[in-house]
């Protein structure tokens, strides 16, 4: 495998679009860490370029912002078309393990929608891995042919091996134990087998957010000047990405407060699990000083309210930047929900708001959304408009 990948050595340091070519993507690269993270134990040796970067930021006029608030948008939506997202930034760093330890195959576990499922299928297909996927369902549905919707379309036109669980047995067994008994099973089988938990979130992971912080301190080097951000916002549904964010912020020039909406489990669950992953990784701080975590799970994960998916209708109504329901929806109703409800703490703040991606799983909402969309009729043209076969040409 490593054959197949070219090893560049990049500093990254080094201003990334400046180093672009276009033909590093997909190439495997030794990795020096920001210079600001070097303490930091174990460091990643290497990384496989899989994500379209830097990811742009520009200014997000929401409407009904608190006075003086400035809201930016980091576009990490656009990551690349199907591995969008932030997933696709940890895997930069797990992939780049899997070839080195010799594996023909990738095993992932999540939700039967999830994005870091959908992203994972595809980096092992580009890189000539096989790929096993554990998608917690419901029980109704766990012995049926999942179909075709969102991220599942991609999934298996990719060629993903597909296992579903019921998420009461996902509940009563976890997804460590399923992805071990699928590991040996794997291995039995004579095949080599790399391990990622849900969402990519462990310490080799959380570097993808470590690096992406050195890409916003690029970023605003280039960008308007006096550009500062106070506040980092993002959705937070497995823990890598705020644990990287924060930690990245904390030990960077950034130094902007990161705030996490939950989409799942509770405050003190994440606060625990950042922890754990700031711990592997020797940071020495507490997660409670780098990360304010607050609930934004509603009904649940991967369920909305009315409310919660009309609000990502009037935000692509009013600003043309689409949200997905199930993370970035949720993180931006409960970051303007907080604005309306306590205006003084977000007045006069620059935030950065982290678009996390997840585009693909609106078309599971699409029942849901039908009631809050419309403004479609047939056209009305007078019959006095002349008419004539094969005016208009039909391709």
């Amino acid at each position: 495998m490593d054959a197949k990948l070219n090893a560049i050595a990049i500093s990254s340091d080094t201003d990334e679009s400046s180093r672009s070519s276009g033909f590093d993507f997909l190439t495997k690269q030794a990795y020096l860490p920001p210079s600001w993270a070097s303490h930091l134990n174990p460091l990643p040796s290497h990384i496989v370029s899989l994500a379209q970067r830097p990811t742009p930021i520009h200014k997000w006029n929401l409407p009904n912002l608190p006075s003086g608030t400035e809201v930016w948008l980091k576009r990490d939506d656009l990551t690349g078309m199907q591995l969008s997202g932030n997933k696709v930034r940890k895997l930069e760093f797990l992939m780049a393990d899997a070839v080195a330890q010799g594996a023909d195959c990738i095993i992932t576990i999540g939700g039967i929608q999830s994005n870091h499922c959908r992203a994972t299928a595809v980096a092992a297909k580009y890189l000539n891995l096989d790929c096993y996927l554990i998608l917690r369902i419901s029980k109704l549905l766990a012995d049926q042919d999942p179909g075709l919707t969102g991220n599942l379309l991609v999934e298996r036109l990719a060629g993903a091996h597909i296992d579903l669980i019921s998420k009461e047995e996902y509940s009563h067994i976890g997804a460590v134990t399923l992805v071990d008994i699928l590991k040996e099973r794997l291995i039995k089988e004579g095949r080599r087998p790399y391990a990622i938990p849900v969402g990519g979130s462990n310490s080799l992971g959380t570097w993808g957010y470590i690096q992406a912080v050195r890409e916003i301190e690029q970023q605003i080097q280039r960008g308007p000047s006096n550009i500062k951000f106070d506040d980092i916002v993002v959705a937070c549904g497995s823990g890598g990405s705020i644990a990287g964010l924060s930690l990245g912020s904390s030990l960077s020039s950034l130094k902007a407060r990161v705030h996490a909406f939950s989409v799942c489990d509770s405050p003190d669950y994440f606060y625990d699990f950042v922890q754990g992953l700031l711990d592997g990784l020797e940071a020495g701080v507490n997660s409670r000083d780098i990360v304010h975590v607050q609930n934004a799970k509603g009904l649940g994960y991967a369920m909305n309210t009315s409310e919660e998916l009309n609000c990502v209708k009037e935000i692509s109504k009013a600003t043309g930047v689409i949200l997905d329901p199930v993370y970035s929806g949720k993180a931006a109703y409960g970051m303007l929900k907080d604005m309306s409800e306590n205006p003084k703490k977000w007045e006069g703040r620059n935030i950065l708001f982290i678009h996390t991606g997840g585009l693909l799983g609106l078309y599971d909402k699409v029942d849901q959304l039908a009631p809050l969309v419309g403004k479609w009729r047939r056209m009305d043209v007078d019959e006095s408009v002349p008419r004539q076969d094969g005016t208009g040409k039909m391709f």
